[in-house]
């Protein structure tokens, strides 16, 4: 005799699922039937935990904020705050490839269609771009980079890095053998010693 499945559980399959299909397929696809058959459970399980698809989408892009939040703040602090920007980095692309769909529907590169986040729920990508501000203000305050506005430098260190791991969700990063290695730690530290 098989358990029931907790709440809890069927609330993630389905949040999971709704990132595979957005990423792969697009918000066509996108179905509480199709979510329910993938899911292994009911149509009623969409509404009874989000309220509708739209509440799902929303959910999808809150979760992989939350895990991305997650993972940089494993990065501890040590006595250097430069190598802690870069493992932050490092810990972002870690994020990007053990989730790549809900990455892409966080970031909009798997459209979400008709569905619209309101600034509420655009509240924890912002606390995760938080983390990298204050890693950032940490390296400044050490005297390794110039003083400058950390959210300004903070979002110039994001676009390199999204763009990077964006490239290497595409499978495009694998024109060298250690894309990590070759491409993105120099990407990273050229432009660290730029703002020395």
């Amino acid at each position: 005799m098989s358990e029931e499945p907790s709440p809890t559980d069927v609330r993630r399959r389905l949040i999971e699922v709704a990132a595979d299909v957005l990423s792969e397929e697009g918000p066509g696809a996108l179905s509480a039937r199709r979510l329910a058959r993938d899911a292994a459970t009911s149509t009623m399980a969409v509404y009874t935990h989000f309220g509708g698809m739209p509440g799902l989408v929303r959910a999808v892009v809150t979760e992989g904020f939350a895990r991305l939040y997650d993972r940089v703040a494993e990065v501890e602090p040590t006595d250097d705050p430069l190598a802690d920007l870069v493992a932050s980095g490092i810990a972002y692309r870690a994020h990007a490839l053990a989730d790549p769909h809900l990455y892409l529907v966080m970031f909009g590169s798997a459209s979400l269609g008709r569905y619209r986040l309101t600034e509420a729920e655009l509240e924890i990508g912002l606390a995760a771009f938080n983390q990298l501000v204050a890693a950032v203000q940490r390296v400044m305050d050490a005297g390794v980079i110039r003083s400058d506005d950390p959210g300004a430098v903070a979002g110039q260190f994001w676009a390199a890095l999204h763009g990077y791991v964006m490239i290497e969700l595409s499978g495009l990063s694998h024109v060298v053998d250690d894309p990590e290695g070759q491409i993105l730690q120099p990407l990273l530290g050229n432009l660290l010693k730029a703002l020395a």
